[in-house]
């Protein structure tokens, strides 16, 4: 009897011992999120001015996150791109996260939906990536390629250089893409972090397009390359 006693008490005392433990790896690993609003600008040059937006956000925790992403251009009123991103996330080594999940490219129309699966972090000496590759309806496959790195002037003076780069493996003529290389972005931006959360930032910013996608621009009789003077503001919560 004693012994029976010795063991449920044994069991009770591991039962607790394990659901602290539990709670305390909940504690350790809250639910976190945060929203960064990484463009948010007017471009100026040639032609109208175009206001573009890029930002993403996550919650969850260490391991385990939801992720959202959406970029577009509005032009003349009228809204030119428009993309947006729902991902499952999960950490796969420090700093980088194996992404799966769904894309929607609200504009141009018509609409096109995709099967999204990417990498996204931090790479050796600082370069935050973010690559994926895209399979949509009629065997098309998309992959995309973006980088960053930031100079530090001063704790608050900060220069970022990007880059970012689109390819398709066929022609779409609905929306007026070509396959192989569609478009190359660079940019370089200067911000200032009045806080931390919030920063107005300067900038230049060249886009070219390639291939199909600069026939297509051709045709319109649009140029195929651009050069802007941007200003906005970077923020997150």
């Amino acid at each position: 009897m004693k012994k029976s006693y010795f063991i449920i008490g044994s069991l009770l005392v591991s039962s607790l011992f394990m659901s602290s433990n539990v709670m305390a790896a909940g504690r350790d690993d809250p639910l976190l999120g945060m929203l960064l609003i990484d463009q948010f600008e007017w471009r100026g040059g040639d032609g109208d001015d175009p206001f573009v937006w890029e930002a993403q956000g996550w919650i969850g925790k260490d391991l385990n996150k939801f992720w959202f992403k959406t970029d577009g251009e509005v032009t003349g009123g009228e809204t030119e791109s428009a993309e947006i991103q729902a991902l499952y996330s999960r950490a796969i080594a420090p700093f980088w996260d194996a992404q799966v999940g769904w894309r929607r490219d609200i504009r141009p129309e018509p609409n096109r939906d995709w099967l999204a699966l990417g990498v996204q972090g931090l790479a050796p000496y600082m370069y935050e990536v973010d690559t994926a590759l895209f399979f949509g309806k009629d065997s098309r496959v998309s992959a995309r390629f973006e980088a960053e790195y930031e100079f530090l002037f001063t704790q608050r003076l900060i220069l970022t250089p990007n880059i970012g780069l689109n390819m398709f493996s066929k022609d779409d003529p609905e929306v007026r893409i070509g396959s192989g290389i569609s478009d190359l972005e660079l940019g370089l931006r200067l911000r200032y972090e009045i806080r931390r959360e919030f920063a107005p930032y300067i900038g230049i910013n060249w886009e070219k397009v390639y291939g199909g996608t600069a026939d297509y621009r051709r045709e319109e009789g649009r140029n195929v390359s651009d050069f802007r003077v941007v200003a906005g503001v970077r923020a997150w919560f």
